[in-house]
């Protein structure tokens, strides 16, 4: 059927003619009386940008998780960047911190905003979700042809403004740009009532009100890219202090009202980045030639990585700068749930739809956050992965835990270095182009990334440090995850069997604790409790002795808080309890785990376990392909004699 392009093009441009504005200043005036927040500056536009999407405040003494991760904080996430951004909670609340201050009048709102943090953190991302924003933000109200599309307000006599503040219910700051005022003066005959005044949007592509600055030539570091320059092609037609010669076609004037963008911005001479101050501090900027200063303002953002940030901040000369920044750090995500997440992000939004077998994306962020990690005496590199992640982890042989802020105390730069999640993606991505069978799984995916790293330009000591983590830490603990996967799958009533251990053991844990006799339901008789059983599940997790012990004192105060707070009490409410439990029952059916996945030949019996075992890997998210590779690999590297 044939389609009315035609319709489609002329509706299209009578709804745009419909919404189009034009008023005199006069008008506005009305308009402002009825509404006088479109009058806000770009910081407080942008701040409320931010808040109307919503923020839900989490109160962390509800979230074990989040306890365990962020201590007592409170916790505020943001709709605005839910969707986009994780594991970065804090940098967040930094940011919007900022905004608040600055939408304030505070000094940071005459401060730029810095980004600083190694390549593929994220910063740059953080800045593309503020210009979107501005980008589908409601148009702004503003002066008719003004290249700084400047505030109608601006008309308004300094002598006439403490009245028309109080009518209003506004503040009204700053001036007139050049060639705003001669069109006022010669074109209006100074009726200022009688300036048109249009809608004007915002436009990353247009430059209107968002403008980005990359690096610009050392050679040749111009300052007319920021502030505009003097048409040489006037100036026989006009004096040289006449505002019809300027154009004001720079990233300040583009980016007024809006935000100016620095891209590694220390990668400029600091006389090219003299403009910010005046920017900042005064909110005005330099005309080009021999005009006056112009009224600025606007949201000036800016990153770097931290080896620009550290020479930059290491000459005193540049003090003046360095004192009207914000910084924020911007390191990696350390938190292996929520790198998961960035990936399944970025997968969402590519052309791939390739099947990925469980814990392909978990075994990718594994080598990313390890790599990312600086290594400690107090606990193995995997359990403090573990830990940063918010999960409940027990030392062999110590009653004691390993805090999380201890282990971030002695390693204050981590996130800094490591593998950057663009090289993981790009690993992720090989190997969904080189699938034969629409599927991938983590031996692909390992195999990819030892492949990457071979070839990568990265010094010898690292290369071989990430070669370890892949074909040896990582590999153990993807063997360890498998095995537990593959004997869930094939325990029957697994569940059943997890919760009655742990039933029993809380039980006789708490007698234990209490120092007192456990009553048999069904004899009615007491009897002590039963420190075999209780080693014998203890010891899945390298427990024994005073360790023990503890153990067992912990888990009861454990059970008695979720008691407290009326939650409900279940065998996996406690994590290091549940993988003790797990390690038991593994235990328990290694040998047949190792005939059903092995045998040649197998008795209708065994053929019957065996497809029951895959149907629940399927139901677990497996497809046939995934399913039988991961098993024949779990024949060949588990449960060996």
């Amino acid at each position: 059927m044939a389609y009315d392009f035609d319709a489609l093009i002329r509706n299209d441009r009578e709804s745009r003619r419909e919404k189009a504005f034009a008023a005199t200043f006069l008008e506005y005036l009305h308009i402002v009386q009825e509404n006088p927040d479109i009058t806000v500056l770009s910081h407080e536009s942008m701040q409320n940008i931010i808040m109307q999407s919503g923020v839900e405040i989490i109160k962390t003494e509800d979230y074990p998780r989040l306890r365990r991760i962020y201590g007592n904080d409170t916790i505020r996430k943001y709709e605005f960047f839910k969707d986009e951004f994780y594991g970065i909670d804090h940098i967040i609340m930094e940011i919007v911190r900022y905004f608040h201050s600055a939408a304030m009048r505070g000094e940071e709102s005459r401060q730029v905003l810095y980004l600083v943090g190694p390549v593929g953190s994220g910063k740059s991302s953080l800045m593309e979700s503020l210009k979107r924003a501005l980008e589908v933000s409601p148009p702004i109200y503003a002066l008719e042809g003004c290249p700084m599309r400047e505030e109608p307000l601006h008309l308004i006599p300094k002598h006439l403004r403490p009245s028309f503040e109080e009518l209003l219910g506004v503040r009204i700051e700053g001036e007139l740009c050049p060639i705003c005022r001669y069109r006022l003066i010669n074109d209006y005959q100074g009726k200022y009532e009688e300036f048109p005044v249009v809608l004007t949007d915002f436009s990353i592509r247009g430059r209107k009100g968002i403008a980005v600055v990359p690096p610009v030539d050392p050679n040749n570091q111009d300052a007319s890219v920021l502030v505009g320059s003097v048409d040489i092609s006037k100036m026989d037609l006009y004096p040289e202090d006449d505002p019809r010669v300027l154009s004001l076609n720079g990233a300040f004037n583009a980016g007024n009202r809006g935000i100016v963008e620095f891209i590694e911005i220390f990668k400029n001479d600091v006389e090219y980045l003299h403009t910010i101050l005046t920017a900042t501090q005064e909110k005005s900027i330099p005309s080009p030639g021999k005009g006056p200063m112009i009224y600025f303002d606007g949201i000036i953002l800016a990153h770097s990585n931290e080896a620009e940030w550290n020479k930059f901040k290491s000459d005193h000369t540049n003090e003046a700068i360095l004192d009207r920044i914000v910084k924020i750090e911007v390191p990696y995500c350390l938190e292996l749930d929520q790198e998961v997440k960035i990936y399944q992000k970025i997968l969402k939004k590519s052309n791939f739809k390739a099947h990925i077998a469980p814990h392909t994306l978990e075994i990718a962020s594994m080598f990313a956050i390890i790599s990312r990690l600086t290594p400690s005496t107090k606990v193995d590199i995997v359990s403090k992965m573990h830990i940063y992640n918010g999960e409940e982890i027990v030392q062999k042989d110590s009653t004691k835990r390993v805090d999380i802020q201890e282990l971030r105390d002695e390693a204050s730069r981590e996130g800094f270095t490591g593998i950057s999640t663009r090289f993981i993606m790009k690993a992720i991505d090989n190997t969904l182009s080189e699938s034969e069978h629409d599927c991938i799984n983590p031996i692909t995916v390992l195999e990819s990334l030892i492949k990457s790293v071979k070839s990568t330009d990265a010094s010898d000591d690292e290369k071989k440090q990430w070669l370890t983590y892949l074909q040896d830490t990582i590999k153990k603990e993807y063997h360890r995850i498998l095995e537990k996967e593959v004997t869930r799958a094939f325990i029957h009533g697994y569940r059943e069997q997890a919760e009655t251990l742990f039933n029993n053991y809380i039980d006789h844990a708490e007698a234990f604790v209490n120092k007192v006799k456990l009553k048999d339901t069904n004899t009615g008789e007491e009897l002590e409790p039963d420190e075999a059983f209780m080693e014998s599940i203890e010891a899945g997790i390298g427990l024994s002795g005073s360790a023990a012990k503890g153990f067992r004192h912990d888990v009861t105060a454990y059970m008695f808080s979720l008691l407290r707070n009326k939650r409900k009490i279940q065998f996996d409410s406690y994590e290091p309890l549940r993988e003790a439990i797990e390690k038991k029952l593994i235990a328990s059916v290694k040998e047949l785990s190792r005939v059903v996945t092995q045998a040649r030949v197998r008795d209708e019996e065994q053929n019957q376990k065996y497809n029951d075992m895959v149907e629940e890997m399927k139901r677990n998210g497996y497809c046939d392909h995934c399913c039988n590779v991961i098993l024949r690999y779990a024949a060949n590297n588990l449960w060996k004699d």
